[in-house]
């Protein structure tokens, strides 16, 4: 039997947390676990709340940890009760993951010195903040940690993981069964292959959200290597 445990937490992206899920889901030894300081319903965003399965004292040793990412990942990059949890967790699981900017609170909780990781691509290059090594990959996998790209990408993740810990004969099974073959509308779902006019204007309507995550990023990497 495998523990698979995802942190739910306060305004989280939703499909950051529902994608890999519903891949976790389709392992059959697996039981997969809703994570928070309490049992009590958590507002997700957009009207949406879900309700966690089990709290931090009541987690067992997990096998898969993960981190869903979200506009509050500010917030809990400084929460003390949450990174401490991170970190007990991380000692024996046999994988460290993250999807989007879940990456930014592993990297806030000293998990990802020295790994190369994926995050959101608008705040990619603050993993460096954190001495860990930022990686333009929709999946990035460095010894026992896996990190996902932005929000979409946790879907891939998952795939990825469940290869890595069980089988690809497993992967491409729960692939088929979610009919998971995209063809996106239009091209242009990365920096790299969008307009630069488009990625331009995007990046200026997320510009001060941005500067606060970079100032909070900041301030938590100065105090980890004051620390160490």
């Amino acid at each position: 039997m495998m523990d698979i445990g995802l942190l739910l937490f306060p305004e989280l992206t939703l499909l950051d947390l529902v994608g890999p899920r519903e891949v976790f889901l389709g392992v059959p030894d697996a039981k997969v676990h809703l994570i928070w300081k309490n049992r009590e319903l958590v507002p997700v965003g957009h009207g949406h709340v879900m309700q966690p399965t089990m709290t931090f004292d009541e987690c067992p040793q997990l096998d898969v940890l993960c981190v869903p990412g979200g506009a509050s990942v500010n917030v809990l990059m400084e929460d003390e009760e949450t990174l401490l949890f991170l970190q007990n967790q991380a000692m024996k699981a046999r994988w460290v993951t993250s999807v989007c900017t879940g990456s930014l609170v592993l990297a806030a909780a000293g998990l990802l010195t020295g790994y190369r990781a994926a995050s959101h691509w608008a705040s990619l290059d603050q993993l460096a903040l954190f001495r860990a090594i930022p990686v333009n990959e929709r999946v990035v996998i460095d010894r026992n940690r896996a990190t996902g790209g932005g929000v979409t990408a946790g879907i891939d993740f998952a795939l990825r993981l469940v290869a890595e810990i069980h089988s690809e004969d497993m992967a491409k099974a729960i692939q088929l069964r979610m009919e998971y073959d995209p063809h996106p509308p239009f091209i242009g779902g990365s920096p790299r292959l969008a307009e630069p006019e488009l990625v331009a204007r995007v990046k200026q309507n997320m510009e001060a959200f941005l500067a606060k995550r970079r100032a909070v990023s900041e301030r938590v990497a100065a105090k980890l290597r004051s620390s160490s």
